[in-house]
This record gives structure tokens, C-alpha cells and sequence, in this order.
């Protein structure tokens, strides 16, 4: 299943691979949210593919890993995952 990542909550680190602890975003009209842990879970297992944007201008979230810490980003970013730092905070 395909959903988009609307919105993002943030913890108060300073290293970007670390920063975000949830999204989040509205499928089928409900809200949802995830812990990072269960969106890699997620990811890996193939059960959902997680993006960010609309219409032709989506990116896909993916898993990646640095220092031994897995963490998500969008493809088109380099080493930052800024494309999901930037979205909104979820309620």
C-alpha cells in the first residue's frame, strides 16, 4: 500500500538522523501516525511504501543507516533527510 507522509514529529536532537520520532499524514480520510521504529518495520517487511509530495512530485521514503542507527529519508536527499524535516508537525 501507498500512503503520503504529511506531517512529522520532531525530538529535540540536533543530528538530523535521529530528529524525527513519528509521521504521520491522512488515509481514507482517518488519521494516522507511526512511530519511526514501526514505519521501517513497515517498509522492510514491504507491507507500505511511505512518500512525500503530490501529484508527479513525490518522492519515496526509504530506510537508510548511519552509525549503526537506521533511520528514514527521501530518496532525493543526500546524507540529510530534509525533504521529511520540513513538513509540518502532526497534532
Amino acid at each position: 500500500m501507498e500512503i503520503q507522509v504529511k506531517c512529522i514529529n520532531k525530538t529535540p536532537r540536533y543530528d538530523p538522523h535521529l530528529r524525527i520520532s513519528n509521521i504521520g499524514g491522512v488515509q481514507g480520510g482517518e488519521h494516522w501516525k507511526l512511530t519511526v521504529n514501526e514505519a521501517i518495520a513497515a517498509i522492510e517487511a514491504d507491507q507500505y511504501r511511505f512518500y512525500v509530495g503530490s501529484g508527479n512530485q513525490l518522492v519515496w521514503v526509504i530506510v537508510a543507516e548511519h552509525e549503526g542507527h537506521k533511520y528514514l529519508k527521501t530518496e532525493a536527499d543526500g546524507l540529510h533527510p530534509n525533504n521529511l524535516l520540513s513538513l509540518n508537525e502532526c497534532p
